[in-house]
């Protein structure tokens, strides 16, 4: 039996521990930088896409990333053991004891994080497409040929299925960055974006994490700000929902300003 009381201290001492966020930038707004404001002996980076060259002189540790398959262990490493899944699944208990004892060392590293940077979840949906084209159910079963709608649902189940594992890693802050992307329909109307793989892990990612940021360049306009991505003055974050510049925000908080 898993199920057991948590007391209004534990789960205040819990929302002080961690959280979980999603920071969404356009592409050189320096999101990877980021890391710079963290305590490097207590943040881990899961280094995606190869782009630490930005922040060399961090001190901190990370692990590169090349295939989703390793993304799944490095996931499973972090939040350990999913006591809903089936055995001979991802992040179930055989799963993790083979990961523990096939790299003790990043188990020992790994166990002294309480942050973790995912940089880039656009590039963690462009493994896990690529990953999922390589599986059987990206093949049709009457024709044998490539499925794209299989590939597609592979991907977003394993994909949301990670974000989830890392959602419940227990006391740890979770920082995903990624790409916002400008799109302008047949009207000329501009909308942002996350940038990823597949419409329906984009679209289940805020109802995840505590908080989605948007991270963009402005200017100041009197007691306003103008939101201008390519030639503004400053670096601003955009924390809520309900903001004039059309962002994609989130604050379940409820305590971050505008």
């Amino acid at each position: 039996m898993a199920l057991r009381i948590i007391t209004a201290d534990q789960r205040l001492a819990e929302a002080h521990a961690k959280t979980t966020m999603a920071i969404f930038g356009p592409s050189g707004v320096g999101k990877t930088s980021l890391l710079k404001t963290l305590p490097p002996a207590d943040t881990l980076c899961i280094d995606l896409e190869a782009g630490m060259k930005s922040v060399q002189d961090w001190p901190g540790d990370s692990i590169p990333v090349r295939s989703f398959a390793d993304a799944l262990d490095i996931g499973c490493l972090i939040g350990g053991v999913n006591p809903a899944a089936d055995e001979k699944t991802f992040f179930c208990e055989s799963h993790y004891r083979h990961l523990v004892d096939t790299y003790p060392d990043l188990v020992r590293m790994i166990a002294g994080k309480r942050i973790i940077f995912v940089d880039s979840i656009t590039d963690l949906t462009r493994l896990a497409m690529v990953w999922a084209k390589t599986r059987p159910e990206a093949q049709s079963e009457r024709t044998g040929k490539p499925d794209t709608r299989g590939a597609y649902g592979l991907l977003a189940r394993e994909t949301i299925g990670l974000l989830k594992h890392l959602q419940h890693a227990p006391g740890r802050t979770v920082i995903f960055v990624g790409i916002l992307e400008r799109i302008t329909d047949e009207f000329n109307r501009v909308t942002w974006q996350p940038q990823m793989e597949g419409g329906k892990a984009a679209r289940e990612l805020p109802g995840i994490v505590d908080q989605v940021i948007s991270m963009s360049r402005f200017t100041a306009d009197g007691d306003a700000w103008r939101h201008e991505p390519e030639r503004g003055e400053v670096r601003r974050f955009v924390c809520q929902a309900a903001n004039p510049f059309g962002l994609p925000g989130k604050d379940r908080s409820g305590r971050l300003d505008l």
